[in-house]
């Protein structure tokens, strides 16, 4: 039996036909979902695939660069440890 003939004894059935307007409400909910999914878990799964754990740890070092908290030495040195 194929999907056709399993559903034609279904449309003929005008029970059925009550609620056809709503078929459009379907791919917008799905939708909507989506938007949802991607509104609230695509940005913190993003953000914390393109950072790697050394980039944290640059800007710290570049902050406190700035804040003259550590010489020009100490930094280029530290540097170059993280990066290796």
């Amino acid at each position: 039996m194929t999907l056709l003939t399993l559903t034609t004894p279904l449309l003929a059935n005008g029970n059925h036909w009550h609620h056809f307007w709503l078929w459009p409400l379907i791919p917008l909910a799905w939708l909507f979902v989506i938007f949802l999914a991607f509104r609230f878990w695509g940005p913190r799964y993003w953000r914390g695939r393109h950072e790697r754990p050394t980039d944290s740890a640059l800007r710290i070092l570049a902050e406190r660069y700035a804040r003259d908290e550590i010489t020009l030495d100490e930094y280029r040195t530290r540097v170059a440890a993280l990066t290796g």
